[in-house]
């Protein structure tokens, strides 16, 4: 199940701190000093950076401090220009506009007999807040942390002196290395949160499935898929506007949503971050996003109209 929130508000910038090589943490307060919404381990930010620059930031902070919210960010010069926005353009004082918090990566500390967190280099921002909670309910976890080399890795030293015995850092310039085969280690039941590179998240999935683990994966980069299993085109009714409009070949749901004058927000395009999460009122969907479980996927209650189509000639939406 995923948790979210569309309200957008205009937060201050409190401080600017670097984490590690290349990540900045950015802290966001209200401007009249009240507190912030509370939020749970997993939930992200959009920031609104400018026209057309929209990013999702996992938020990283204390659960507990509802004064701030602070995410952090890997500055990443061949990417879209969200990351560098933020290194180059964010300043302490100014004030920036955000929406959410948003949680489609969600946590229960209660849940399955042993939580183990996998955390490939950035992938431990949304970590971070897991672990927290799981120490806090008292729950059975550990947590493998891969990078580069420690100077690249952000919280590594904290969390490693904060929980002994649960946190492993694998730096690969010590040598460090994460095997997936020591999945076959964890007792049945297990819930594995994991968050990182596509190939790490690949791996594991992979690996969680052939040993019936529960896997929960977020991801920073779309999945690949082939054709869409109804290549035609097919109608969407918009159930609350009484619109019927036409996809056609090569064209996205949201696309030809939009070129009604219809409002839906987006961010992404890709199927990655979930803003443009639409009810499903009937007709069955080709989920193409990277972000919902199988279950969810299943109930075909929800789609993301960015990448998700039709797998037959119609559907309706809670449009």
């Amino acid at each position: 199940m995923s948790f979210f929130s569309d309200v957008e508000r205009d937060l201050v910038v409190a401080g600017r701190t670097v984490l590690a090589d290349g990540v900045l943490a950015v802290d966001l307060v209200s401007h009249n000093g009240r507190d912030l919404p509370a939020w749970t381990p997993g939930s992200h930010l959009d920031l609104l950076l400018g026209p057309g620059l929209e990013r999702q930031y996992s938020l990283c902070g204390d659960l507990t401090d509802r004064t701030r919210w602070r995410v952090a960010v890997l500055r990443e010069d061949a990417g879209r220009g969200g990351s560098v926005a933020v290194h180059e353009r964010v300043e302490v004082g100014q004030r920036l506009r955000v929406r959410g918090p948003r949680n489609h990566f969600p946590f229960d500390p209660a849940a399955g007999a042993r939580h183990h967190l996998v955390a490939g280099g950035i992938g431990i921002t949304p970590l971070r807040s897991m672990a927290a909670a799981a120490e806090e309910a008292g729950a059975d976890w550990t947590l493998d942390y891969a990078g580069r080399s420690r100077s690249t890795m952000a919280f590594a030293d904290e969390l490693a002196a904060a929980h002994p015995g649960r946190v492993r850092v694998l730096a690969a310039d010590e040598g460090g290395r994460l095997d997936v085969g020591s999945l076959a280690a964890l007792p049945a039941g297990a819930q594995v949160h994991v968050c990182g590179p596509a190939r790490l998240i690949d791996a594991v999935v992979e690996a969680g499935a052939a040993l019936g683990l529960t896997v929960h994966a977020e991801r920073f980069e779309a999945v690949e898929f082939g054709a869409p299993v109804w290549d035609g085109p097919f109608e969407v009714e918009l159930a609350l506007s009484g619109t019927t409009v036409t996809v056609e070949p090569g064209q996205t749901v949201l696309e030809a949503v939009e070129a009604e004058d219809v409002l839906v927000l987006s961010s992404c395009r890709e199927g990655t971050c979930g803003t443009c999460e639409t009810p499903v009122l009937e007709g069955d969907v080709e989920h193409r996003d990277s972000i919902l479980s199988d279950g969810e996927r299943a109930s075909n209650t929800v789609m993301m109209v960015c990448v998700s189509r039709a797998a037959g000639p119609r559907l309706v939406l809670d449009l």
